[in-house]
């Protein structure tokens, strides 16, 4: 099958290993692989930060460039749920990694090895927007050497949430305390997700506050 990956800015700017791991990813599983080098923003921050009219553009023109696309795969529930909202039948059919691996590849074991104590946030949007639901923890039950460890308290949310840590900082630094509360709780030595955003927010504090534990994108673990 012809893929399309839409690697987003967020992941293209600050973390592009995971782009290079959904990639490892898909080709492992038989997939072709192409990049448009036209992307950009789907225009989710836009959105966020009541820019309708600048956000609705973008995804506009997510649309043109990923035209041809057979289909396209994300590794970030957060923009693919944005893009379906926005553009609904009007655009290419987008799919957040686990919902493509799982639901149009038939696949659970997608043959990764990862020998580590792991523990896995559900990001808002996955659970709330796209409905993903277990498909992530199937795919990761099958890893080989993994020892899963269920999180606490997993459903509620880490705090981030785009501009709102920025616009209300206070209460999100309270429920990302919560958050770093379960993660240590479990013992894990990585806590893994579908969206970096979030790792990003719940790394930060366990960074500072030099717990050992890291993150690492559900993609990085797959692709192991």
């Amino acid at each position: 099958m012809r893929v399309s990956l839409f690697v987003t800015c967020f992941n293209d700017t600050l973390f592009p290993r995971t782009g290079q791991a959904v990639v490892r990813l898909l080709e492992r599983l038989d997939c072709e692989v192409d990049f448009p080098l036209e992307q950009t923003c789907c225009g989710q921050m836009h959105l966020n930060s009541g820019y309708a009219r600048e956000g609705a553009a973008l995804a506009r023109r997510f649309a043109r460039v990923f035209s041809d696309a057979e289909v396209v795969v994300t590794p970030s529930a957060s923009c693919a749920g944005m893009l379906r909202h926005q553009l609904g039948g009007d655009g290419p059919s987008v799919y957040e990694l686990s919902e493509f691996v799982v639901d149009r590849l038939g696949v659970e074991d997608v043959g990764a090895y990862f020998p580590h104590r792991v523990s896995f946030h559900p990001t808002c949007h996955s659970l709330r927007e796209l409905k993903v639901g277990d498909r992530p923890l199937r795919l990761l039950r099958a890893v080989r050497g993994i020892e899963l460890v269920e999180l606490p308290q997993a459903r509620e949310c880490c705090g981030f949430g785009g501009t709102f840590a920025v616009k209300n900082a206070e209460v999100s630094s309270a429920m990302l305390a919560d958050k770093v509360r379960a993660v240590l709780d479990t013992g894990a030595e990585v806590v893994c997700a579908g969206d970096n955003s979030c790792l990003m927010h719940i790394g930060g504090a366990l960074s500072r506050q030099r717990t050992g534990v890291r993150t690492a994108h559900l993609a990085e673990v797959l692709a192991s």
